[in-house]
């Protein structure tokens, strides 16, 4: 399990969450809600872990939302503290560039 994933779980709880303008952007492009990401966030599948990403530990994560479909979330936590969780991005995953189950991308 990513450190990284279990601290934006508890964040979220806590309800320490930030949405960046570009998580913003994207959310809205996709029609995706974020009631639906931070619903989703204890069945979350590690998809890439970054703990060493130079802004701060990062972890990218499928989900899904109210519909079953599946949304790829970028969680992170600012460089030198210790929240909020900020959702960096979220988009649906393109199916030509991904695995049949949104884990591994296409070589």
């Amino acid at each position: 399990m990513s450190q990284t994933l279990n601290a934006v779980k508890k964040l979220i709880l806590e309800g320490e969450i930030k949405l960046s303008s570009h998580g913003y952007d994207e959310i809205t492009e996709d029609h995706i809600f974020i009631r639906d990401i931070l619903s989703s966030i204890n069945n979350a599948q590690i998809v890439e872990d970054y703990p060493d990403f130079g802004k701060g530990p990062c972890v990218l994560v499928l989900q899904y939302d109210g519909n079953s479909m599946p949304i790829h979330v970028v969680w992170g936590i600012p460089k030198g503290h210790e929240k909020p969780a900020v959702l960096v991005t979220a988009y649906r995953p393109d199916k030509s560039k991904w695995t049949n189950d949104y884990l591994r991308r296409k070589k």
